[in-house]
């Protein structure tokens, strides 16, 4: 059987998957809510929000983990198109070595990292050790991240990880957590913490994208 995603044909879907974001960027308001006031952090989500990372700022500071599949190559593409920097791998897991040296790398260079804490095959809303990892071998803390609209055409795609993205014109908010920090913590701690942290975003966001609605935030100029 022939795979319809191959080494031949990734930079054509790479560059066509590209183009339609890119036309999807011009009808996408996304804001910011709850930003911590930090200099460096470490970004995590669920995989269910990787489009989050459109909304993160200093793209040009941030690396996003990407998974080495192949797959994984054409988000990286698109995601390096959209001027961020790219990690490949999966942090946290075996044979991953190399790839959370690099993070490492890139957090003491002063960079941020963004990882989709369950990803890239689930268990859906398992945190994984990656970032954790990172957060106690640098000391950088880690910033929870949850996307979130009302409108109709923020739609959940029937993937394992209910993936959530707009499809036409839609008002986003990206919904940051405290900073968590991992000093004087265990690793069963962190995990947990992170895990609440991103189920309680998700709870409250409704009633924060109603307030961001009330003060008109998509009315003011980014």
């Amino acid at each position: 059987m022939v795979r319809l995603i191959n080494n031949k044909n990734i930079p054509v879907i790479a560059n066509f998957a590209y183009r339609i974001l890119k036309i999807q960027e011009f009808f996408t308001y996304i804001r910011n809510w709850g930003h911590p006031d930090i200099e460096q952090c470490i970004y995590v989500m669920w995989h269910a929000n990787q489009f989050s990372v459109h909304g993160l700022p200093n793209r040009s500071k941030t690396n996003v983990l990407i998974s080495t599949s192949l797959d994984g190559q054409i988000v990286a593409t698109v995601c390096e198109n959209w001027g961020f920097k790219v990690c490949r791998g999966s942090a946290g897991n075996k044979g991953a070595i190399s790839s959370t040296l690099k993070m490492l790398g890139r957090l003491k260079e002063g960079d941020n990292v963004a990882i989709m804490v369950d990803g890239p095959r689930g268990p859906y809303h398992s945190v994984k050790k990656g970032a954790i990892t990172l957060s106690k071998e640098s000391g950088i803390p880690i910033v929870p991240v949850y996307w979130y609209s009302e409108d109709f055409t923020f739609r959940k795609l029937p993937s394992w990880d209910k993936m959530i993205c707009p499809i036409g014109p839609c008002r986003i908010l990206n919904i940051y957590g405290k900073p968590i920090y991992s000093q004087n913590k265990t690793e069963e701690d962190l995990i947990n913490e992170v895990k609440n942290s991103l189920l309680k975003l998700e709870e409250s966001a409704g009633e924060i994208y109603k307030e961001a609605k009330r003060q008109k935030l998509w009315n003011k100029k980014q």
